[in-house]
């Protein structure tokens, strides 16, 4: 029988994300811009140090999510990693922020590599077994999409605090703000391990997956390897997410030297995930009237038509028509945040059908570990392509080749990757009806097995 929560449990389950998208966003949108024009390093070495942390996560989070998998305990597989994983969580999070009295770039490399290992392997202790949490909660097809809304409220609002309250508390990103930069670091991770608690307190297992037989680590990865549904959805994710990031990562570039409106860079902020916030509702509505794969079709391709038309935008633009643009932007960062998490869990149940066996944890830790890889790549990447193209650090202008590097990495890259997501949904091989006959057959299945065994 599909399982239905209420209101309560997807709120207590969803709030999680607060945390991650406060840490992931601070990261994504700041960590680039702090060490190149607060530490001082350049573009190249912050790239070398940005991929070296990142990088530890390809060994890590696979190990994890086999962990996870065999965990047993009182509160179940998942639950004791939020309430023991939160507080070096946050410690983690807030030591990527401090500025250590050192002076040659190598050194400063090395220490950021080492802290940026350190979070990630504490970030992965929670944030694997919480994603891995949402096929457990629920095996209904809208539940899930409606599980996924509300997580994604949260994210959403984290990304909303996360782009506006730092600069609150830093002002401007240069080298005389360091301590100011810690101090937000520690209060951001404070905030980020709180919601962990009540995550843990909200959420209960389902006792029945715990008792299941789990394969070893060889078993685990051909077995998703011939989960076709998974690996379309895994591209699908990738794609998106890798273009969520990127844009994140130059957002700041773009409004400080190219719309050159940094002084009300929480406004363009604030338009943007706002309008998120309330078009996440739509997504959903759009995903119960049609299968998932059509309504990230839709939403996707407004998203990546937004993006494009941002390289037109320059200091004399009128900020009226850059706030719409942030409007419009911010249907589709709605459906870049709703959809592609929304279509992951259902493939576990196809891995189910096929095999007999349940494998979230390794499931789960291969959408974040490819995703850690793609971003290793792809962020560094960026940052090499403002190096390259002549970006001064701390300059009040930048030449015009820098100008278009940062319009290229907000605009066309991520259209061009939103466009190949686009083309793998339209070909992803599980529909509503399809999802809906194997949980049918899986009810079946299970309800035979236990009369068996009484």
């Amino acid at each position: 029988m599909a399982q239905k929560l209420t209101r309560v449990q997807k709120l207590l389950y969803g709030v999680g994300d607060t945390g991650f998208s406060l840490t992931s966003t601070i990261l994504g949108a700041y960590f680039a811009i702090y060490m190149v024009d607060v530490v001082g390093l350049k573009p190249g070495t912050a790239a070398i140090a940005v991929f070296i942390g990142k990088s530890w996560d390809y060994i890590n989070d696979p190990i994890f999510g086999y962990i996870s998998d065999r965990t047993r305990s009182r509160w179940g597989r998942r639950r004791p990693y939020l309430l023991f994983g939160a507080v070096p969580y946050g410690l983690m999070f807030a030591m990527l922020w401090y500025r250590p009295a050192l002076t040659s770039d190598v050194s400063l490399a090395i220490y950021y590599s080492i802290a940026y290992i350190l979070y990630e392997a504490a970030a992965t202790m929670i944030y694997m077994p919480y994603f891995a949490l949402t096929p457990e909660l629920t095996n209904d097809y809208d539940e899930r999409t409606s599980l996924t809304t509300y997580r994604m409220f949260f994210s959403i609002f984290g990304s909303l605090l996360a782009f506006t309250v730092p600069l609150m508390i830093v002002g401007n990103f240069i080298p005389e703000n360091a301590p100011k930069v810690f101090v937000m670091g520690l209060v951001f991770g404070a905030i980020s391990a709180a919601p962990m608690f009540l995550v843990f307190l909200g959420t209960k297992e389902r006792e029945e997956y715990s008792t299941q037989k789990q394969p070893n680590v060889l078993e685990s990865l051909r077995i998703v390897r011939g989960n076709k549904p998974f690996l379309s959805g895994l591209v699908i994710y990738q794609l998106t997410w890798v273009s969520v990031n990127i844009v994140q990562a130059v957002l700041l570039f773009y409004v400080k030297y190219v719309a050159v409106r940094e002084e009300v860079s929480d406004a363009i902020m604030a338009t943007i995930f706002i309008t998120a916030i309330f078009a996440l509702p739509l997504w959903d509505y759009v995903s119960r009237r049609w299968d998932k794969r059509w309504a990230y079709v839709g939403g996707i391709s407004f998203w990546a038509l937004v993006q494009m038309v941002l390289i037109t935008v320059t200091p004399a633009s009128p900020l009226v028509y850059i706030l719409m643009l942030c409007f419009f932007a911010g249907i589709g960062v709605a459906a870049a945040h709703v959809i592609p998490w929304a279509i992951i869990p259902d493939a576990i149940e196809y891995g189910e059908l096929k095999t007999g066996e349940r494998h979230e944890g390794v499931y789960y830790s291969l959408v974040i570990l490819t995703n850690k890889i793609a971003n290793s790549i792809a962020i560094p990447l960026v940052l090499v392509m403002l190096g390259r193209t002549g970006y001064i650090a701390n300059s009040a202008t930048q030449p015009e080749s820098a100008l278009w590097g940062i319009r290229i990495a907000m605009g066309p890259i991520p259209a061009v990757l939103l466009a190949l997501g686009i083309l793998f949904a339209i070909r992803y091989p599980l529909s509503r009806q399809n999802f809906s006959e194997i949980t049918a057959e899986l009810e079946a299945r299970r309800a035979a097995e236990l009369e068996e065994a009484v």
